[in-house]
């Protein structure tokens, strides 16, 4: 199991634009083979920040993901965003459980 989780800050001035590509690219995302998850979320404290978090069955599965038409959409959309401060991480995940 992959899980993909971090934050990027964008021009705050473009957040509609982030949305409704980040609420496509979930949509999408979602439908494929190995995807657990998908999610972008915004940051209560500041709208310019973005989270996101991913769980995916295996690397194969992720890197279908990276060659999906979707995500070159996105990323078209992406690059016009003032994207900056991206990290983003991959964590192996070799155990899964509750957390108490």
């Amino acid at each position: 199991m992959l899980i993909i989780a971090g934050t990027f800050r964008i021009d705050p001035a473009l957040r509609d634009t982030a949305v409704a590509a980040a609420k496509e690219m979930m949509a999408e995302t979602l439908l494929e083979k190995g995807c657990h998850a998908y999610a972008f979320t915004s940051d209560f404290a500041d709208p310019a920040r973005i989270h996101l978090f991913e769980r995916w069955e295996n690397q194969e599965a992720l890197g279908a993901h990276f060659a999906t038409p979707h995500m070159a959409r996105f990323q078209g959309v992406i690059g016009k965003l003032g994207v900056k401060d991206f990290e983003v991480q991959k964590y192996t995940i070799s155990a899964v459980g509750p957390v108490r």
